[in-house]
């Protein structure tokens, strides 16, 4: 048990512990950082980052909603409760939390013309511009991307 591996600011000493999508992992010994996201199959990989990219993560915002005695909350993909957020972020939309803190440092729209990753299904791990988003009431949104290849695919928005 030597405390080498910090995810997301804190040592984990558990080799089962289960680290996820935009997990930070930093191995102080070497000054080593990365980022956990999907390669274009769909398979988890590590990305080296600099230090200063480190020290946050971005997460996508799952359920905005009023938590007890009225405060406001969100929830994120990674299942952080953050209390006290900007009024203007709504569901779909991505944080730029501060891992130190647990604070919201900035926050990116869902809208046309974003850089997506795809985090679920056939098309995992693709990256591509939003170009459209087809709403269904009462059902799944559908969000239509071109990747660098210019190839152009719909995905549902969960």
């Amino acid at each position: 048990m030597q405390r080498l591996i910090k995810v997301d600011g804190k040592v984990r000493t558990d080799r089962c512990y289960p680290a996820g999508f935009m997990d930070v992992i930093t191995i102080e010994k070497t000054a080593e950082n990365f980022r956990l996201i999907y390669d274009v199959k769909g398979r988890f990989t590590i990305h080296r980052i600099t230090p200063e990219e480190a020290k946050y993560k971005l997460c996508k915002v799952r359920k905005v909603m009023t938590g007890p005695k009225g405060i406001p909350c969100l929830v994120t993909h990674d299942a952080r409760t953050i209390r006290y957020p900007d009024p203007k972020i709504q569901v779909n939309d991505s944080v730029q939390v501060d891992i130190t803190t647990g604070k919201i440092t900035d926050s990116i729209k869902f809208d046309t013309g974003n850089v997506c990753m795809v985090t679920g299904g056939r098309n995992l791990g693709r990256v591509g511009l939003v170009t459209n988003r087809e709403r269904h009431p009462g059902s799944f949104d559908i969000v239509h991307v071109k990747d660098t290849a210019s190839h152009t695919f719909a995905t549902r928005l969960a």
